[in-house]
């Protein structure tokens, strides 16, 4: 029997929203971002996901353009030396943000072809497109997979400085979370391969908590791990020089492969998911 919560909606306990935000209802807040997720989750049939992890702050070409046409302008009218000096300290900060734009594309491509593959597959062995739900790559990975009429996940979180939702979620599978610690217990939890494009802290955080439960063999060692730009990310991380040094196992470097093109990264999914399911 369903129970109707509206009996409760009189100020008693079980729906008291002053102690559910209280310190002593954290563990209650922390089982519902577990719990609300899987409902949504089973509802939509969801088993198997994709995740594209990548920067907030990579631009598709027409909202680079935009900005910098705006920068170049302010510039132009301001006449304050101390703000035009930030002004042109911005304007070339953006000028190598320009080299970026391009991972933009390639994860949209890369996310249309894998959603196209997965809509071919039948729903026995399907697969969603997962990301954190916000703008740059996660945007440019939900797109992708809203252009080729597929679901896609946003696993968004309240920020101080907020990051909204983008519009191309699918918007009854987009939830945000309060917890990080939760909200990286679903990117993994369902995960059947992970995608790392160029990021910053918050996608450096999550290729490294990834890396280290797959050494630690806290999950599934089959996940393929693929690092997408490898210009960018070996000028990033020099993992063989960890390994090198004897801070990771050599082995470790297997862990994951670099990829520089959405053909090449779909070409490599592909297979990888092709061989496990002839294997089990």
């Amino acid at each position: 029997m369903k129970i109707d919560d509206t009996l409760f909606d009189d100020g008693s306990t079980f729906m008291n929203p002053e102690f559910l935000n209280s310190d002593e209802a954290r563990g209650i807040r922390i089982l519902s971002e577990f719990f609300h997720p899987e409902h949504i989750f089973k509802k939509h049939n969801i088993e198997s996901t994709i995740i594209f992890f990548g920067g907030s702050r990579i631009k598709s070409e027409a909202e680079y353009s935009k900005e910098y046409n705006l920068l170049i302008q302010t510039i132009s009218e301001t006449d304050d030396i101390h703000e035009k000096t930030q002004l042109e300290l911005k304007l070339k900060i953006l000028l190598h943000k320009k080299e970026l734009i391009h991972y933009y594309e390639e994860a949209k491509e890369l996310s249309s072809l894998l959603t196209k593959w997965s809509l071919d597959l039948g729903h026995k062995d399907t697969f969603t497109i997962c990301t954190g739900g916000g703008p740059g790559i996660m945007e440019a990975a939900n797109r992708g997979a809203f252009e080729s009429e597929g679901k896609s996940i946003g696993l968004n979180i309240s920020l101080p400085f907020e990051q909204n939702p983008n519009p191309y979620i699918t918007p009854d599978l987009q939830i945000k979370f309060h917890y990080f610690f939760m909200r990286k217990l679903w990117f993994v939890y369902m995960a059947k391969a992970l995608i790392v494009f160029p990021g910053g802290f918050g996608t450096l955080d999550e290729l490294f908590e990834i890396l280290t439960l797959i050494s630690t063999k806290k999950i599934n060692t089959s996940i393929p791990i693929l690092i997408y730009g490898e210009d960018f990310w070996k000028k990033t991380v020099n993992f063989e020089y960890l390994a090198e040094m004897g801070m990771i196992s050599v082995e470790h470097l297997s862990l994951f492969r670099y990829v520089n093109s959405p053909q090449e990264a779909f070409s490599v999914l592909k297979a990888s998911f092709t061989n496990n399911q002839k294997s089990t």
